[in-house]
């Protein structure tokens, strides 16, 4: 049985952290290359440093080379009385429950702490209590303020970790949330093939 954990993408509202050389010098981008195309993201070490570092030692080890995407969550497959609907591609290791992951959980970064939120394309940690996140994902698909800090999604208010955003490839995005099935969980998962960084 898999993990029932929310997800939440976070399209990076970039703020301001000081000059643009510095901010230039931050982004890492990586590609996601999936069944259906490749996803670029970008994300800046100085902005969500801690939840940055955990992707990237994800990437750096190879570990998100045997990931999937596994839950498509759309308007349609939430229970009509669900207060906070969101639309979200969630994707990563998808462990069985009781299983950790090969690295430990990280502090909660809430978008209250990053200034980020989650838009159209943000990337974001998928958990259950805040600190349990580490090696699941969510693009969101459309704005998801319902994920932030204060939003409804998450009844402890504290919201998602929102740490990216997708540069290229939300055509794609959008074609894997395309599949989504009456029930959020996909009965086959989607593969993603490997996880490199570009920059």
């Amino acid at each position: 049985m898999h993990r029932r954990r929310l997800l939440a993408l976070s399209a990076f509202a970039v703020i301001s952290t000081g000059s643009p050389a510095a901010a230039r010098k931050a982004a890492v981008r990586t590609r996601v290359v999936t069944e259906l195309g490749a996803i670029v993201i970008e994300v800046h070490t100085d902005v969500a440093p801690l939840t940055v570092a955990n992707y990237l030692a994800y990437v750096d080890r190879k570990l998100l080379d045997k990931a999937s995407v596994y839950r498509l969550v759309t308007l349609a497959n939430q229970p009509p009385d669900t207060p906070h609907k969101i639309e979200v591609v969630q994707w990563g290791l998808n462990l069985p429950d009781g299983q950790a992951s090969p690295l430990a959980p990280i502090a909660h970064e809430s978008t209250q702490l990053t200034g980020l939120r989650h838009l159209d394309g943000t990337v974001s940690m998928a958990r259950a209590q805040p600190g349990t996140a580490a090696s699941e994902f969510f693009f969101c698909v459309g704005a998801q303020p319902a994920l932030d800090f204060g939003g409804g999604r998450n009844p402890d208010g504290q919201g998602f970790a929102a740490f990216g955003r997708v540069v290229s490839g939300i055509a794609v995005v959008r074609a894997l949330h395309s599949k989504a099935q009456a029930q959020q969980f996909l009965s086959q998962p989607i593969a993603i093939r490997s996880v490199r960084r570009t920059s």
